[in-house]
């Protein structure tokens, strides 16, 4: 029982330390499966972000590209009613500088009159037209400002979407990469998990035994110890064979007969 119950010792603390390393290689692939889960959680999270911002940006670009085409409208028709106005402008210029030739030659007072008459209309007319280019070209001048600023706005949305469509692709790779490094650590932990069940079954089984068997042995150990005491009986013989001196004792009684020779004199003396 001595060398079995050695054995299962030993045997229980191999299996504790198979149990323990099975324990720790679980928990160092569930770490490694949980922090690759994670990148892939990220990196598809990523992606959806940006593609999310992409869309949105698109349609921002799409908004300020139809602003773009209404300002862009809007400028080019002021521009062509600004060049309009200059025609007429000039031409108006031309008829003035008539006007006031026929003033200048003008023999009849009548014509003089009629001539001035016109000169001032003409006038007045050309500081109409000279008013209208300019408030129109004042208008053109913030429209084509609005036009500018609506174009950078354009190109730096158009570039934020070029420099995030750039890092989708390495965003696409970590994510594949880790989904396929997490199925694989996945299946890993499965088996790693099954191992260690399977260790602490057969801890469990083996610490049984042991138990038992130290049970067994307490029970032998208790049992010895009364074949002992009944074994220490024995000096109570001895004591029995003490009492052998007793018969010393009843040896000493013998000078009492010497004592009853002693009255043999008191008869002669009756002679």
């Amino acid at each position: 029982m001595i060398e079995s119950l050695a054995s299962i010792e030993k045997l229980v603390v191999q299996l504790r330390q198979k149990k323990q390393e099975a324990t720790n290689l679980r928990k160092k692939t569930e770490k490694q499966f949980k922090e690759v889960r994670s990148t892939e959680r990220h990196s598809s999270s990523g992606l959806n972000s940006i593609d999310k911002k992409i869309q949105s940006e698109r349609e921002d670009i799409s908004e300020i590209s139809n602003i773009l085409i209404q300002k862009t409208s809007q400028l080019e028709s002021i521009e062509r009613l600004i060049a309009t106005a200059e025609e007429r402008l000039g031409r108006e210029k031309e008829a003035i500088e008539q006007v006031e030739q026929e003033i200048e030659f003008s023999e009849n007072p009548e014509e003089k009159q009629n001539a001035e008459i016109r000169l001032r209309s003409l006038n007045d007319h050309i500081q109409e037209l000279i008013s209208e280019i300019k408030s129109r070209q004042k208008t053109a001048k913030k429209i084509s400002g609005d036009v500018d600023k609506y174009s950078d706005i354009k190109s730096k949305i158009t570039s934020k979407i070029q420099k995030q469509s750039q890092s989708k692709p390495s965003l696409r790779v970590t994510m594949t990469t880790s989904h396929k490094s997490a199925e694989k650590l996945e299946k890993e932990l499965e088996k790693q998990t099954r191992v260690e069940e399977s260790a602490k079954k057969a801890l469990e089984k083996v610490s049984i035994k042991f138990q038992e068997l130290l049970a067994k042995k307490r029970k032998s150990l208790k049992k010895k110890p009364a074949k002992k005491t009944a074994a220490k009986k024995k000096p109570a013989k001895k004591t029995a064979a003490k009492k052998k001196p007793a018969k010393k004792t009843a040896a000493k009684k013998k000078p009492a007969k010497k004592t009853a020779a002693k009255k043999k004199p008191a008869k002669k003396s009756r002679r």
